[in-house]
């Protein structure tokens, strides 16, 4: 295991799963747009059998277990065990769906036993890629296909661009990722997404760009839903990693000036984000 993916597996049995069941019906909310739109893409018929990539909490899992019904089959995984314990409880008993504590890049999987490798925001975490989709894709029938959604770059993501940019000069700028370290914008260039998949030995692959605006920040008043916004911005992604460690005083100016941020933007009773991600569909070799 290397150090980067570590600490990946760390924070995500540690602080990041943690604040994500905290806040997991929200997220969850939150990016559903995104995560049916991959869904649309797989196309995934009655009787079908789905492996679910980065679950988290299982809704994207219990979306695709509605389309198989009861003749397939889903098998959510995931590395954080806080949110595949809570993907366990919210699973209703009869669902066909399965979840398991795993790195799907290199579990041991059933080889040729899924129609389809989806994933909802899970698949650029791999310090690895390459060799995660190659291992993943042997447990994928011949003909089989991919389809997922990855953020594009993090200038378009709202989510990340407004907080960051609004405590330049509160807090020194750190040294920015490097554009392939593993995180959640390391799928953001098209052409790397394309040559991770081919080296893997996928076939007709297409990458759609695909934007929504989402709520971020709800309440019932707009300014219940600003105070929302800010809320979750110091809670959960870069802004809450980047204040972890420093001083109350810098945490309120920074929370002063990402409030100024989003007020900025529309709504009334939420405060609605500019999202941008790719729609990535590929497929196993029939022979």
């Amino acid at each position: 295991m290397t150090e980067q993916h570590a600490y990946q597996v760390a924070d995500w049995n540690g602080q990041s799963g943690e604040r994500w069941v905290a806040n997991q019906a929200r997220l969850d909310a939150m990016v559903a747009v995104f995560g049916q739109a991959a869904i649309e893409a797989a196309a995934p018929s009655a009787g079908e059998r789905v492996l679910d990539v980065g679950c988290g909490a299982g809704s994207s899992s219990l979306a695709l277990a509605a389309r198989v019904g009861a003749g397939g089959h889903v098998l959510g995984v995931d590395i954080s065990e806080a949110l595949i314990e809570r993907a366990r409880a919210l699973a209703p008993q009869d669902a066909p769906v399965l979840f398991q504590l795993a790195d799907a890049g290199s579990a041991e999987l059933p080889e040729g036993a899924f129609d389809i490798l989806f994933s909802r925001f899970g698949v650029m975490f791999f310090d690895d890629p390459t060799a995660a989709f190659t291992h993943m894709r042997r447990a994928l029938r011949p003909g089989g296909r991919v389809a997922f959604v990855c953020w594009r770059g993090m200038a378009e993501n709202d989510w990340v661009r407004l907080p960051m940019g609004a405590i330049k000069g509160i807090l020194p700028p750190s040294a920015p990722p490097g554009p392939e370290a593993p995180g959640p914008f390391s799928f953001g260039d098209r052409s790397r997404v394309a040559r991770i998949l081919t080296a893997a030995g996928f076939t007709d692959i297409v990458i759609a760009p695909f934007d929504a605006s989402v709520p971020f920040g709800e309440g019932a008043t707009r300014e219940a839903a600003i105070d929302d916004a800010v809320r979750m911005a110091l809670e959960v992604g870069p802004l809450s990693r980047a204040l972890a460690d420093q001083p109350d005083d810098i945490r309120a100016r920074a929370s002063v000036a990402a409030r100024a941020a989003f007020a900025g933007l529309p709504g009334e009773r939420s405060v609605m984000i500019d999202g941008a991600a790719w729609i990535v569909m590929a497929r196993n070799p029939a022979s």
